[in-house]
This record gives structure tokens, C-alpha cells and sequence, in this order.
């Protein structure tokens, strides 16, 4: 395993391995490193030695940091002056029980946000600029404390999400915001899928603000809203939610310990179990009710919905096409996130672009990474693969 601290480093043991015809794989902490097909390549960079955050100027909400620098780290600096990242990232390591080791870099590369995305959108909304080094050992800078960069193509939305098959991010430019001074979650329990599906769409579309809405299934469901704010506002706004779903029950205010922990177990997975593989099924607003009754006829997957209906977790032993066909019909994509070696090597992590986004994604690559040194077979493919 290789471990640069400096650009130059970098962009010369890339140089060498283009030259060598040697393949590399990108990696942080090292959580994330059971997501996709099990693989070999021909070395690891462990990009920690970019660690430590340069600039931060809480006045002008922007803070500059190395991509190997923990998650941890940076949500505690920014607390400290009241603030947050606003796409609400979390460990993804968690799934695999390797919680505390999340790098910036790995949270933009895999492009991770919370429950909070439906109000305040994702990790590419929210990330200013970057430096990296592309497959061609070419460093680069793209944006800065601007939205686009010099050439006008936006460089920051194509590498968030791109799990390292672009470039070596070396570090980031983000956009903090002021931390709301009051944060209350609102149940209203017992609904259907489908009555929660619609109690959460009629909330979206209201002047209420919702920051955030995701149901668990149970016994009995939750359905649960987050407002934030100043307390005037968020009691006028509770008494407005409140009014709309009257039919459906009494509002319940979860105390701050409930809502802390429902929202866990929303993003952390604590209601799933790990015997079956893991799903995530991202799809147009108001389907994720139906998606899951799809898929889950019987009632026994275990699954909830996040993003206020457009994110859909599930474990099931369903057929990974069976999965896909479904989320492809309804204008999503399903995401096996976790599941054991063997299905892992014969079930693609990424879901399968059409044929022309597919042809898209491979002139980027190979844009930025010609000779496939970032081509591992972690989302299929590898050296045989890799551009000629």
C-alpha cells in the first residue's frame, strides 16, 4: 500500500503506473472497501496522508480541507462554530461494523447525504471546488470558492459520486451552513405504506419546510417529520402539518432522544438486518411506498424509506434482476450496497446505465484516466476493460 502527502508524490506513482501499465485503486479509511466486487489490483493508495483542514472561515462559510481527512474531524470543527454540512453525510463504513474511519474525500467520492437531501440537497450541491490528480498523473484544480471552474464545465457534480474511477481528489472546497437553533421531529403513527407515501407528499408540497421525512414499518409505523428553526416557526409549522394529516391521527412530538434515535435508525441501518443483501433503491419522488410493496408483497423484507419516499432501503433475497427490472420501471435505479463475495462478483454494485449513458460514462473516464489505471474490477470490468 502506497501513502503520499503531496501532489507531487501522487501524480508520480500514477505517472509510473501508466507507464508500467499497473492498475491502482483509490481508497480513505477504508470502510467502504466491501462495496462492489471482490478484486485484486496491482497496488492501494491510501490517500490519509492528505489529512487536516487548511482553511476555514466560519464568516464566509467555506472550509478547505484534505481529502484524507476524517469526517469526524471536520463535523466536530464546524459544530464548534455552530455550523454543519448541510447534505447531513454519515459513515458508510457502519455497514460493514468499520464505523469511525470516513474520510471527506471517500464521502464525496461515493457521494453520501442524509435525510436532510430533500431540503438542502446533496454532497455535489454543497462541494465549491477541488484538487486532484487524474489517471493521466496530471494535477489539477477545478472551482474554488466559485461554482464552476475556468473551462465553465462544472468538475465538481462529475467527481461527486464517481468512486474514485476519475481521479485522486487531493482535497476539497465545501460550503458550510449555520447550524438551525432548534431541531423537532413529529410522528404520526400506525399508517399504511401507501397513506404514508401520500402524508409525506402532501407535506413536501406545503409551505411547511420540512427538513427531512422517512417511515419504518412496524408495530406499530412511523412516520416521521423534522422541522427546523426558531420555535415560533416551528410550532406554526407543526400546527400546519398537523392540520393537513388530521384525518390521520394526532401529530406526536418525539422527545429529543426519540428523534435522535429514529433518525439513526434511518441512517444507520439499526432496524436491518444483515442476512440478506442490502439494496438502495433511489427513485422519483412519491414511488417509494409502492416500490416497496412491490417488491415486499408478503410483508417480510425488512426495509424503510428515507428522502420523503424517494430513497428506499431494503434487504431481500429477491432476485437482483427482479429488483432492478422493478426500479428501472418506476425511473430509478437500485444500488446492491451490501451483500457476501459471491454475489458481489456476479451482481454489478452500480445499476446497469443504458447503452447510451453507458457509452457517455466511458468517453469521461476516459478523458480523465486513458490508459485505465483507476480501472478495477470493482464495478466490473479491469484491465481487460481498460482504453486501448
Amino acid at each position: 500500500m502506497l501513502r503520499p502527502d503531496n501532489t507531487h508524490d501522487l501524480a508520480e506513482i500514477i505517472g509510473t503506473a501508466v507507464q508500467e501499465n499497473r492498475t491502482l485503486e483509490i481508497r480513505g479509511g477504508g470502510g467502504k472497501t466491501d462495496f462492489g466486487a471482490p478484486r485484486a489490483c496491482d497496488d492501494v493508495i491510501d490517500m490519509r496522508g492528505f489529512s487536516g483542514v487548511s482553511q476555514y472561515d466560519p464568516a464566509e462559510l467555506v472550509l478547505t480541507a484534505g481529502a484524507g481527512t476524517q469526517l469526524s474531524e471536520i463535523e466536530s470543527l464546524v459544530a464548534g462554530e455552530n455550523q454543519m454540512l448541510a447534505f447531513e453525510p454519515w459513515d458508510y463504513g457502519l455497514l460493514w461494523n468499520r464505523g469511525g474511519v470516513a474520510t471527506i474525500g471517500g464521502t464525496i467520492a461515493a457521494g453520501i447525504a442524509g435525510s436532510r437531501r430533500v431540503s438542502m440537497g446533496s454532497a455535489r450541491d454543497h462541494l465549491l471546488g477541488f484538487e486532484a490528480v487524474s489517471g493521466r498523473g496530471e494535477r489539477f484544480i477545478a472551482g474554488g470558492n466559485v461554482v464552476k471552474n475556468v473551462t465553465g464545465f462544472d468538475l465538481s457534480k462529475l467527481v461527486t459520486g464517481s468512486w474514485g474511477r476519475l481521479v485522486a481528489l487531493t482535497q476539497v472546497t465545501l460550503k458550510v451552513v449555520p447550524r438551525p437553533r432548534l431541531v423537532a421531529s413529529f410522528a404520526l403513527d400506525g399508517l399504511s405504506p401507501a397513506a404514508a407515501q401520500r402524508a409525506m407528499n402532501v407535506a413536501m408540497g406545503s409551505q411547511a419546510e420540512i427538513a427531512a421525512a422517512a417511515y419504518l414499518p412496524g408495530d406499530p409505523s412511523q412516520t416521521v417529520f423534522r422541522l427546523e428553526g426558531i420555535d415560533p416557526s416551528i410550532a406554526a409549522r407543526r400546527q400546519l402539518v398537523a392540520e393537513m394529516h388530521a384525518e390521520l391521527g394526532m401529530l406526536r412530538p418525539l422527545s429529543e432522544d426519540e428523534g435522535a434515535q429514529f433518525w439513526e435508525r434511518v441512517q444507520q441501518f439499526v432496524a436491518l438486518g444483515e442476512d440478506q443483501p442490502l439494496w438502495r433503491i433511489h427513485l422519483p419522488p412519491s414511488q417509494g411506498a409502492a416500490m416497496a410493496e412491490k417488491l415486499d408483497p408478503a410483508g417480510e423484507a425488512q426495509w424503510h424509506l428515507d428522502w420523503a419516499g424517494a430513497l428506499l432501503w431494503i434487504a431481500t433475497s429477491l432476485d437482483a434482476d427482479t429488483i432492478r427490472d422493478a426500479a428501472a420501471s418506476a425511473g430509478g435505479h437500485a444500488t446492491l450496497v451490501r451483500a457476501d463475495a459471491t454475489m458481489r462478483s456476479r451482481v454489478p454494485a452500480l445499476h446497469p446505465p443504458a447503452s447510451g449513458v453507458a457509452k457517455l460514462e466511458s468517453k469521461v473516464r476516459e478523458a480523465f484516466d486513458p490508459m485505465g489505471v483507476f480501472a478495477s474490477a470493482r464495478f466490473g470490468g479491469g484491465k481487460s476493460a481498460r482504453a486501448d
